[in-house]
């Protein structure tokens, strides 16, 4: 049993490390979102979700996957203590990550006067990704030192940088976008990644590692392992980009840029404030899984406590959003995004059955299945895509709430029962009993917040809800960490 309290007690202080890290991002992300709602408008924020979603696809297409085989290669031979290997596993990196970075500068340039037509359905935008083309580059490097940081273990030196970058990217972008408006987009974007690069570069250099020199045949060889590790998760990732696409051009096309607008403040509403519970357990939890991967039981267990964690810590905040959706939407924006509160709501729910998915489907590479993650992604993007146009078609905005939750719904029965079949994975009764009784919270809410039109009524039903589901989840949290005997001594 302690030894059980021991590995839950590790989950929640890497969760509380990064979340840490992730409640700053999300303060200042709450400013500058507010400033650029109010200096920008849902247009001004569609065209910015337009113009990155086109680069974001690119850079897809061009990075290879190297920051997740690099980080494995890294972290591997610095835990081997071997600084000779260390350091020729980073000089080759390095140039791999210039050599990808100018790739996508390249293609972006080339492709610029493409990508305006196929977004905007006009040239009018060619200078635009013209221009943002250099952010490939820039941004690639960035993440490069990125990686060197995370495989290196460096929490204390990656928590200043996503902080301190935070920060200058609110004071640096804000005047453009007073000053310049929807002109200032492309110039804020810039000016952001070379912001991200200085701290990234700066935090880097601190690190202590052995040079050394590669030639090209080096470059070669150990390149040639990294890019084939990371293919096949690049390849799952560019189709996720470009579905994503995609569904912001047919947004665009059918509806309107102020749609996309809503969208992207919708969406970014439930990764980034809902969502930030994944984030902050991710970069603890692949590492350690893939470390029992091999044993069967101790893999069950690890994925079936990460679960009940990431459950058990969501689920309040999930019905917290759905209570107070129309409060929530008005701090972080303004009054013109409102239209998007009922997509927000179906997506809050469907972040509980991507809590379940999210531990399960991680076993794919920590079983080195690339392929199965390949197509097991692949298939998920192909429904995902057709229900989001679908949903958009029929209900608009909310349509697109509504084909997120049914999508993870499926997700999460498609990655169980390939688990089960391939990888003797069994889910435990503890984290059936956690997930259904608070889907049912969940569900209620939901119910309460659309059905009741007595708003005071909602807001008393809402409240007793949260309190029940913070209750419960608090006592279970205390069953497994000792809670009390940690902080009280009780």
């Amino acid at each position: 049993m302690s030894e059980d309290k021991s590995a839950y007690r590790q989950i929640m202080k890497a969760t509380s490390i990064f979340g840490g890290v992730q409640v700053f991002q999300i303060l200042i992300g709450i400013v500058r979102s507010k400033f650029i709602a109010v200096l920008l408008g849902p247009a001004g924020m569609g065209l910015a979700g337009l113009l990155q979603a086109g680069n974001g696809m690119i850079a897809g297409l061009t990075n290879f996957g190297l920051s997740s085989s690099a980080i494995k290669n890294i972290s591997a031979a610095h835990a081997e203590g071997d600084e000779e290997k260390v350091g020729r596993i980073i000089a080759v990196f390095r140039r791999l990550v210039w050599a990808t970075g100018l790739l996508g500068l390249i293609i972006t340039l080339g492709l610029s006067s493409y990508l305006s037509q196929l977004t905007f359905g006009n040239k009018d935008y060619t200078w635009a990704f013209a221009l943002l083309s250099i952010t490939l580059l820039i941004n690639q490097i960035s993440a490069g030192q990125g990686v060197l940081l995370r495989a290196m273990r460096e929490v204390k030196l990656m928590a200043k940088s996503s902080m301190i970058g935070s920060v200058l990217g609110l004071v640096t972008t804000i005047p453009l976008y007073y000053f310049y408006g929807m002109d200032g987009i492309v110039p804020a974007l810039i000016l952001a990644a070379f912001t991200s690069l200085f701290l990234s570069w700066y935090f880097a250099s601190k690190l202590s590692f052995k040079k050394v020199k590669v030639d090209f045949s080096t470059v070669k060889i150990e390149g040639k392992d990294m890019l084939t590790m990371g293919f096949m998760i690049s390849l799952s990732g560019i189709i996720t980009l470009a579905f994503s696409y995609l569904v912001r051009i047919f947004i665009s096309n059918y509806g309107s840029v102020d749609d996309v607008g809503l969208y992207n403040a919708g969406f970014a509403i439930i990764n980034t404030y809902v969502g930030m519970i994944f984030t902050a357990m991710a970069t603890d939890y692949y590492p350690k899984l893939s470390g029992v991967a091999h044993d069967v039981d101790k893999m069950n267990q690890t994925i079936n406590q990460q679960a009940e964690i990431a459950i058990l810590i969501l689920s309040p905040i999930i019905l917290v959003f759905i209570v107070f959706i129309k409060w929530v939407v008005f701090l972080l924006y303004s009054e013109a995004f409102l239209p998007v509160n009922q997509m927000i709501l179906f997506a809050a729910a469907g972040m509980l059955f991507k809590a379940l998915s999210w531990a399960i489907a991680f076993v794919f590479l920590a079983k080195s299945a690339s392929k199965l993650f390949f197509w097991n992604e692949l298939i998920t993007n192909i429904y995902m895509l057709g229900l989001n146009l679908a949903g958009y078609y029929w209900y608009g905005l909310t349509g697109l709430g509504i084909s997120f939750l049914v999508t993870y719904v499926l997700y999460a029965c498609q990655v169980y029962l390939v688990s089960k079949t391939l990888f003797k994975f069994k889910i435990d009764s503890v984290l059936v009993k956690i997930f259904f009784l608070n889907l049912t919270l969940t569900v209620i809410c939901l119910l309460v917040v659309l059905l009741i039109m007595d708003i005071y009524l909602m807001y008393l039903i809402g409240l007793i809800l949260i309190v029940v589901s913070a209750i419960y989840n608090l006592i279970n949290l205390d069953k497994r960490m000792g809670l009390r005997d940690k902080f009280y001594g009780i």
